[in-house]
């Protein structure tokens, strides 16, 4: 979902992905202390984070 290069918020990541958000919360943390994505303020709701891929981090 991630790899559109599109950042998105937790709550947009529960909604497009249909799981649990205890579940998306687990791989969220699991992918930021992997460093596999990366955590960014999100001006729009700043009560949010914006994820993306880490772009340092090679796919495949």
């Amino acid at each position: 979902m991630l790899e559109t290069g599109t950042p998105l918020t937790q709550k947009e990541i529960i909604e497009r992905s249909y799981l649990p958000p205890r579940t998306v919360r687990y791989a969220l943390n699991r992918l930021r202390t992997e460093n596999v994505i990366v955590e960014r303020f999100c001006f729009k709701d700043a009560r949010q984070s914006l994820y993306g891929l880490n772009p340092g981090v090679s796919g495949g």
